[in-house]
């Protein structure tokens, strides 16, 4: 499975010619996230930057709320996760467990509060974990670690932190890799990612968001 960061919370997972897109961006946040055709689109929550299905090509299946689903022998389990005390009901997370190829991702989306037992339970195995680590809406760095914990994901991919000229207002990348002890991390376009190159050692992939300018 090839997985490639497009920027924010937007994923492209894409096996053959099976494309799984996360969390699509508007083109108002500065990027255009993709132009090939989808198969299926994965919105974690209703903020106009995680649901622009209207800018993907083709017609894809588009799964937004908790269920277990599956289209073109594509796996997804979707989750609610917990969120805080007096949020509207609207203002839900959904996270989501894919299967592609024998690789389970999980993407947490916009991810508030700690996962219940039940809750990582449900989004279990996990391969690769797509974690927000820029603060702002989303955990602190100090649940962000029990969270990975919790999941024992293989590969870490962090997600939705700043990357000038877009998502200023949240924490750079930089604070979350200090925290994993990185003093140095190399930035990559893509993670191959198949059953078999998976080491059971838990270890921090830095990919390079590769959303064109919009």
């Amino acid at each position: 499975m090839d997985i490639t960061w497009l920027g924010h919370s937007c994923f492209r997972l894409r096996f053959d010619e099976l494309v799984v897109i996360t969390d699509p961006y508007p083109l108002s946040l500065g990027l255009k996230p993709e132009v090939r055709p989808s198969t299926v689109v994965t919105i974690s929550n209703t903020h106009p930057n995680h649901g622009s299905v209207e800018d993907l090509a083709g017609a894809p299946k588009v799964f937004s709320a908790p269920g277990e689903y599956e289209f073109s022998g594509i796996s997804v389990r979707g989750v609610m996760t917990p969120l805080p005390p007096n949020t509207a009901t609207d203002q839900r997370n959904v996270a989501y467990s894919i299967e592609m190829d024998g690789v389970n991702i999980c993407h947490l989306g916009d991810i508030t509060e700690p996962l219940s037992p039940q809750q990582v339970d449900d989004l279990s195995p996990v391969d690769v974990l797509l974690v927000p680590t820029g603060g702002g809406c989303t955990l602190d760095l100090d649940a962000v670690l029990q969270l990975m914990q919790d999941l024992g994901p293989k590969v870490v991919i962090p997600m939705h932190y700043s990357v000038p000229p877009i998502d200023e207002a949240l924490q750079g990348v930089d604070v979350f890799l200090s925290r994993m002890g990185l003093s140095e991390a190399q930035t990559q376009p893509r993670l191959i990612a198949t059953s078999s190159n998976l080491t059971p050692d838990m270890r921090v992939v830095l990919l390079a968001p590769q959303g064109r300018a919009a």
